[in-house]
């Protein structure tokens, strides 16, 4: 589980039959920097800090294994207290 920050939408029009009805975003990892895409579950919105889990645990949480999706946003982050 690796925490983010939803930074955009992804629209697409024409995509895998598994992804369809899926809300896609653009998550920024926040210990990398790197930016992809994640199914969410959960209603996030752009700015908001997220939970995100990869492969099979992703699919799992849509609810799906036949998903083409490999990344879900699972939770909207309300408070994060660091050491």
């Amino acid at each position: 589980m690796t925490i983010c920050k939803v930074t955009g939408h992804v629209w697409a029009t024409k995509k895998e039959d598994t992804l369809m009805g899926l809300k896609l975003m653009v998550v920024e990892d926040e210990t990398t920097g790197a930016s992809f895409v994640a199914a969410d579950v959960v209603g996030a919105g752009i700015g908001e800090r997220v939970l995100v889990v990869a492969g099979s645990t992703a699919r799992r949480a849509l609810g799906r294994d036949d998903c083409a999706a490999d990344s879900a946003i699972v939770g909207i982050i309300d408070n994060l207290q660091r050491k």
